[in-house]
């Protein structure tokens, strides 16, 4: 991170739009010579979103890396160059784009927290990165320079001498005198567009509250289904509950107890939930708690507090069932394992074991 900037805590929603600007800025028609263009996009997915504007990129372009967790055998565009990640390495949790001429220079760097904001409309918009971006060509020349170092084992020869081929232009033409008021400009918006986004989330939270969608589909849409989200990235920790069929339930509970039961059952697990965790049915009798970036030791924890309120509840209140059988699970799939879990739970109840672990 250069001397000037400091890192801001950003949502994905806010770094796609800065991404996209800066890809636009890459695809500009200009006379300022040779471009290099770096981006690390964390996970397949992220890039297949964005193969069409790479291609263009990667032929307007001397130069353009592109680094992913593993994919070694990828098809990249034509005259793109792959930098294969490990997946325990710094670089695997970084999102960058880096666009370099001599007279010209863009960067985002945004460091996963894996982490989601609680006012979040989905999962994927409100994952938490710490980030920057800059329109000073220096801070793109560190930042390739950077990059440069970190991968050049990794980069074919022909990667190699493009890049070099940039900074030796680079490095004959000094930066523009004016680009601290450009910066300036792109500070404020990107403010701007994070507490816009933020206002628009809790919005449609509000909007979503009133709408007549079954919450499986609600809370589908909240994981990522339908978008663009890949397995490998936030962990996601699931807390599933059955409770007892309404028959098993006290007599004195009579035919009313379906709708009762329901608001009941949401009543006591809304009280163990945070802003950022979500709610939805895997059935008649099943619920799924979803705890994003909450470590599994906690989600434990949860489970036993929440089997504990089902106990003290279900003492005080007919409609509600004294026992439950859990399952905990962490995971960093998508979709989540929705099958396995169902089938722990069938297994846990089987067995009469309240709170079981699955691996993922």
């Amino acid at each position: 991170m250069p001397p000037s900037k400091s890192a801001a805590l950003l949502t994905k929603s806010t770094l796609v739009t800065v991404s996209h600007a800066i890809e636009r800025a890459a695809l500009a028609a200009a006379e300022d010579g040779p471009m290099a263009v770096v981006a690390l996009f964390q996970r397949l997915p992220y890039f297949e979103r964005e193969r069409q504007v790479y291609e263009r990129i990667a032929r307007a372009a001397a130069v353009t890396v592109v680094g992913l967790v593993g994919d070694q055998a990828l098809d990249l565009p034509a005259g793109s160059h792959l930098v294969a990640l490990d997946e325990q390495e710094p670089y695997a949790r970084e999102w960058t784009v880096v666009v370099l001429t001599p007279r010209f220079g863009a960067v985002l760097e945004a460091r996963d927290r894996e982490e989601v904001s609680g006012s979040a409309a989905t999962l994927e918009a409100g994952r938490l990165f710490d980030g920057w971006c800059s329109l000073r060509r220096d801070d793109a020349l560190h930042k390739l320079l950077e990059l440069q170092q970190a991968f050049a084992q990794r980069m074919p020869p022909e990667a190699r001498a493009g890049i070099d081929k940039v900074l030796a232009y680079v490095r004959d033409v000094p930066a523009g005198a004016g680009e601290s008021r450009a910066d300036a400009v792109l500070d404020l918006l990107v403010g701007r567009t994070e507490r816009a986004g933020t206002e628009l989330a809790r919005l449609r939270r509000q909007t979503s509250a009133t709408e007549t969608v079954a919450p499986e589909e609600e809370i589908s849409r909240w994981a990522g289904a339908g978008g663009v989200t890949a397995s490998g990235t936030l962990p996601v920790s699931l807390l599933a509950v059955r409770v007892p069929p309404p028959h098993q339930l006290p007599e004195q509970a009579g035919r009313r107890t379906g709708a009762l039961r329901n608001e009941s059952l949401i009543a006591v697990f809304s009280g163990v939930l945070r802003d950022a965790d979500r709610i939805t049915r895997l059935g008649e009798n099943d619920f799924l708690l979803m705890l994003p970036a909450l470590a599994f030791d906690d989600a434990v924890k949860t489970a036993q507090h929440l089997h504990a309120e089902l106990q003290a509840a279900g003492a005080q209140n007919p409609f509600l069932p004294g026992a439950a059988h859990m399952v905990v699970m962490t995971t960093r799939q998508r979709p989540f394992p929705h099958e396995r879990i169902v089938q722990a739970l069938s297994w846990a109840e089987g067995e009469q074991i309240p709170i079981a672990r699955l691996d993922d």
